[in-house]
């Protein structure tokens, strides 16, 4: 499903985000991704939704090489990516529905379909009822639920998320990462960007994690392991 191999990334300027990174998800799988802040998680999801590009090194989604698409097949691409920034992203001139619907209308789906997949989004995340609210109305945690709806809605099979429990509170980042469990257990690809500790610890699944732009160590959320000399997972 995702497969990164050798992937080196340098910004203009000279940063090196990321170095000689390799590792496999499988179709279906939940992975946490973590690290110090600068570690080089947000670039790593970037390539993956072919936001930034490699330098060197490939990145495989779905087999295929997106480091090397066209402009124009991107979108195609990115229908089967749900993205979740660690910014938000939120339309604040428009209300929760209308946040929502924006995908679909990019992707130019019928509106009568599109009003029943934006209110099943909003239903999934608990927040159907304030579908005429305005974001700026919305608590943090609501905010976020927001976002996934977004991420959702066009029913992607990869959901990509940087930091969403970062600035929750632990009853609202259970919450999050209880939406994140049904998308796992109906199918859906996740990859979780976190420095949250509790999370990591109270979730056994793969965690990858990176130091200064190089993956480190491999392990379960209960605790990490060294990897092997070869950086790879």
């Amino acid at each position: 499903m995702i497969r990164f191999t050798q992937v080196h990334k340098r910004y203009p300027g000279g940063y090196q985000a990321l170095k000689n990174v390799s590792f496999e998800i499988a179709a279906g799988e939940m992975v946490f991704l973590t690290g110090h802040s600068g570690a080089g998680k947000s670039t790593l999801l970037k390539l993956i939704a072919a936001i930034e590009r490699p330098n060197l090194g490939s990145v495989l989604v779905n087999h295929q090489n997106v480091g090397a698409l066209k402009e124009r097949a991107l979108p195609f691409l990115r229908r089967n990516l749900g993205i979740i920034f660690q910014d938000h992203k939120l339309l604040f001139d428009r209300n929760v529905f209308d946040n929502v619907m924006l995908p679909l209308q990019i992707c130019g789906f019928d509106y009568r379909e599109s009003n029943k997949r934006v209110r099943a989004a909003l239903d999934k995340v608990g927040l159907l009822k304030r579908e005429k609210s305005n974001p700026i109305e919305l608590s943090g945690g609501e905010q976020q639920r927001l976002c996934i709806a977004r991420a959702i809605v066009n029913r992607p099979a990869i959901l990509l998320a940087d930091e969403p429990t970062g600035n929750l509170d632990t009853g609202y980042a259970q919450e999050i990462m209880a939406i994140f469990k049904s998308f796992h257990q109906v199918g859906v690809t996740l990859l979780i960007s976190t420095h949250d500790e509790t999370v990591l610890q109270n979730n056994d699944v793969r965690v990858l994690a990176l130091k200064q732009g190089e993956l480190q160590t491999t392990s379960t959320g209960s605790g990490l392991t060294a990897a092997t000399g070869s950086g790879q997972a």
